[in-house]
């Protein structure tokens, strides 16, 4: 679409509620899934807890529901809606913080798909160590450089493929654990800290779920059919999400009754390997590896667009060697330095949960305090007098300051992250809470049009 180009044309609208269901499910449907499944049995929790947790953070997908709305009532994309918050050149915020996700999810990609393929070679008894870590990282970057050839369209063909084989095979594996579990030893564990435990794993969750995806939520929806009710796209997007998403966590948890030692491994898929018939571990990490490198193809593509937005312009061949080195680097201190995937996955996701907690709040609110007769079109053409809007820019760096206040990991120590705060991803809701409450308090300073240039 053309950047100039606001709204979306009708002819283009062509998204059926089936389809927008359809592409959000076949998004969420990845190895991820279980992986953050690993993750929320990590802090300790009970079977029940660790079900609902996942439930409630599969749910954050209403975050996203509510964006396509704005984007299918307006025919507007996110980061054009997002001016009239932040000002067409404030707007590099949002747009630097999608550079730093794509970038992320490409190097955490590229981390996964290589631990597969060593677990692979595992199957094949060839011993884990440095020189086959190494090998299974050129072989993986080298099949997302040589995927870069291809079409989108034959991408998107073979990422299709994939997702509906990968589905098929996770209920199979489902299936093999509820057969495995230890359902007395699993019935019987503790529950953990509901403050400490449960709501910082849902928080982790919804970082790297609902609160992320929120910045493509309206990209999708402003390409629904216009006749096409509110409900319809909310739900569609939100189901679309949250339903692969659950039964993938839920699969990760009951994995945890298979193989206890899930809760302190650094690296689930290895636990994974374990607790699985080598014949169909090696179908299931096949086609898990080849979905990746669709997603892959895709962050590298989109990474360049968002330098450009940020007002970084970069020819083609120069982008492929920054995200190339990008590629390589991350997994290399992730794979040979620190050794430990999910406590990096931790770090890299309390990072941008708490960046993009405080947007998506700042973008919603804006929505309902200002634009609830519509977006004024002039605020978000290239040439529009709201360059910057202090309200939206304010909210958020002091949210974002707020929540790194009360976040500590393995290179911040937050001055306020003791008590129920310490040693986990809780800073996420803070940030979200503050933005909405400087939103409401910045309210009555300035104009409040909602067509103001802020």
């Amino acid at each position: 679409m053309n950047e100039d180009v606001i709204k979306v044309p009708d002819e283009e609208k062509t998204l059926t509620p089936g389809k927008l269901f359809y592409n959000w499910f076949a998004a969420n449907i990845g190895i991820m899934g279980i992986v953050f499944g690993a993750m929320i049995v990590s802090f300790h929790l009970s079977f029940f807890q660790a079900t609902l947790a996942s439930l409630v953070g599969g749910l954050s997908f209403v975050f996203p529901g509510w964006v396509a709305t704005l984007g299918k009532r307006e025919g507007i994309t996110t980061f054009k809606l997002s001016r009239a918050a932040y000002g067409t050149h404030g707007n590099k915020i949002p747009n630097a913080i999608a550079w730093f996700n794509m970038v992320g999810w490409l190097a955490i990609n590229v981390i996964t798909g290589t631990l597969l393929l060593v677990s692979l070679f595992k199957i094949l008894h060839i011993a884990k160590n440095g020189v086959t870590v190494a090998i299974a990282l050129a072989i993986f970057a080298g099949l997302v450089i040589l995927s870069g050839l291809l079409s989108e369209a034959v991408l998107a063909k073979i990422q299709t493929w994939l997702s509906w084989i990968f589905g098929l095979l996770t209920l199979v594996i489902l299936i093999l654990f509820l057969m495995k579990a230890d359902w007395q030893a699993a019935l019987a564990a503790p529950s953990g800290h509901w403050l400490g435990g449960f709501w910082p794993a849902v928080s982790i969750v919804a970082a790297g779920s609902g609160i992320s995806w929120s910045m493509a939520a309206a990209d999708w929806g402003a390409y629904v059919k216009p006749q096409t009710s509110q409900s319809a796209t909310f739900w569609n997007t939100t189901l679309g999400g949250a339903i692969p998403l659950f039964v993938l966590m839920w699969g990760g948890v009951l994995l945890s009754t298979v193989e206890p030692s899930l809760a302190t491994a650094s690296n689930p898929i290895d636990v994974m390997n374990d607790a699985l018939p080598s014949w169909i571990s090696v179908i299931y990490f096949l086609v898990a590896a080849g979905g990746l490198i669709p997603q892959c193809i895709i962050s590298l593509r989109s990474a360049r667009i968002n330098l450009a937005t940020v007002g970084i312009k970069v020819s083609q061949q120069t982008s492929l060697v920054i995200h190339g080195a990008i590629v390589v680097l991350i997994p290399i201190y992730v794979l040979f330095i620190s050794g430990n995937f999910l406590a990096n996955f931790e770090l890299f996701l309390g990072f941008l949960g708490t960046c993009l907690a405080a947007w998506v709040a700042i973008f919603l609110c804006d929505s309902v305090m200002y634009r609830r007769q519509g977006y004024d079109v002039s605020l978000l053409e290239n040439d529009s007098q709201n360059k910057y809007n202090w309200k939206g820019i304010t909210s958020w760096i002091i949210a974002v300051v707020t929540g790194f206040l009360f976040t500590n990991n393995a290179i911040w120590n937050g001055p306020f992250a003791h008590g129920i705060f310490r040693d986990n991803s809780l800073g996420v809701f803070v940030a979200g809470i503050v933005a909405v409450v400087c939103m409401l308090l910045l309210k009555p300073v300035g104009r409040a049009s909602t067509s103001e240039a802020l």
